[in-house]
């Protein structure tokens, strides 16, 4: 059980980046303060070799350009809110919008673009079920990128002893407003080439339909009888070749938000990812609502990541634990709203096996 913390480069402003490493239970993931990104995350196959399983870069000047928010935090708000619009107590707000009509993950500097006070925490003992941690916090000051609030966010990294790598979140507001956090890493278990070939169980009977800007329609659909019944384990390749309308409109694959089933599992279990070859297996705990599952369909090659590698379409996946998409503007959805005195908890747990 170690932790370590090196520079990984300087902001235009002249602050540095570290990047904290973690190791524990046989993982080691290497973390940025700046956008709380996950920079590397190694995890061994069935015969113990070691591979990064995670999309990113190597050096600092790609995160600080634009990206698909590869490894990062994101937020206020994760997703996508439509045409950046939302009323709360009777004022109305406009957020940027940076996804064509809609504003996407937080805006123009959202989480992502932020450098946050680190922290590094080992466990008491050795026999602790929590290993070495990275606590991030962040002061988002009322009216970022036109939230409401001064916003206190706590994000905590967790090696645990049963192989997973936990994040807990944690927030205060001393004013109404929305919040939606995620983590956004693009998983790829074999460490390069197609995600196609991973089979893919998502545990949720019901899904969001979207329209032509991936907003969500004001209702959810059952999944079966539909390529969005992903309960029984199968390659994703196989779900893309099914022609489908939701999948042409997330551009050739999947880009939407599943419900979790609330009493399938106490500890949240959600989804399950093999691939075959390593026999590497990922399982995702949640106590989010929802889980946006999305196979990389805007990669296009255009990007270089870690050791040379172009990352094309459907070079990763993220499975993104959160609230449903613009749910501040949809009534029957789960309320995104923190109230001063209350605080915002949630955890998402990535555990790793091998089958």
């Amino acid at each position: 059980m170690t932790i370590s913390s090196q520079p990984f480069g300087q902001l235009p402003d002249g602050r540095t980046v570290h990047c904290h490493s973690l190791l524990h239970a046989g993982l080691e993931v290497r973390i940025l303060d700046y956008g709380g990104i996950v920079q590397s995350l190694f995890v061994p196959d069935r015969n113990g070799n070691q591979t990064d399983v995670v999309l990113g870069f190597d050096t600092l000047q790609p995160y600080l350009d634009e990206h698909p928010y590869f490894g990062a935090l994101v937020g206020r708000y994760a997703n996508r809110i439509a045409k950046g619009k939302f009323s709360l107590n009777g004022k109305n707000y406009q957020l940027a919008c940076n996804n064509g009509p809609n504003h996407l993950h937080g805006g123009i500097e959202g989480f992502d673009k932020k450098l946050w006070d680190a922290e590094t925490r080992e466990s008491e003992t050795a026999e602790s079920e929590h290993g070495p941690q990275l606590i991030l916090r962040y002061l988002s000051p009322d009216g970022e990128e036109g939230y409401p609030g001064n916003l206190q966010v706590e994000v905590t990294y967790t090696l645990t002893s049963d192989g997973a790598l936990q994040i807990d979140y944690l927030a205060t507001t001393d004013a109404p407003t929305i919040l939606n956090l995620t983590n956004h890493s693009y998983f790829n278990l074999a460490g390069h080439g197609s995600i196609l070939d991973h089979e893919i169980a998502l545990y949720a009977d019901d899904y969001l339909p979207v329209d032509e800007n991936l907003i969500p329609h004001e209702y959810t659909a059952w999944v079966a009888g539909t390529v969005m019944d992903l309960r029984q384990r199968a390659p994703i390749r196989q779900h893309l070749e099914t022609r489908d309308e939701q999948i042409a409109r997330a551009a050739g694959g999947f880009d939407h938000c599943w419900i979790r089933v609330r009493d399938r599992d106490k500890h949240g279990f959600v989804a399950e990812l093999i691939e075959p070859e390593s026999g590497r297996c990922m399982r995702v705990y949640t106590t989010q609502p929802g889980i946006q599952f999305y196979t990389g369909n805007f990669l296009d090659g255009t990007l270089t990541g870690k050791n040379g590698i172009r990352y094309e379409k459907h070079a990763g996946l993220c499975l993104e634990t959160q609230h449903y998409p613009d749910s501040p503007n949809r009534i029957g959805f789960p309320s995104t709203l923190l109230q001063p005195g209350e605080t915002y908890r949630q955890s998402t747990s990535y555990r790793f096996s091998v089958a």
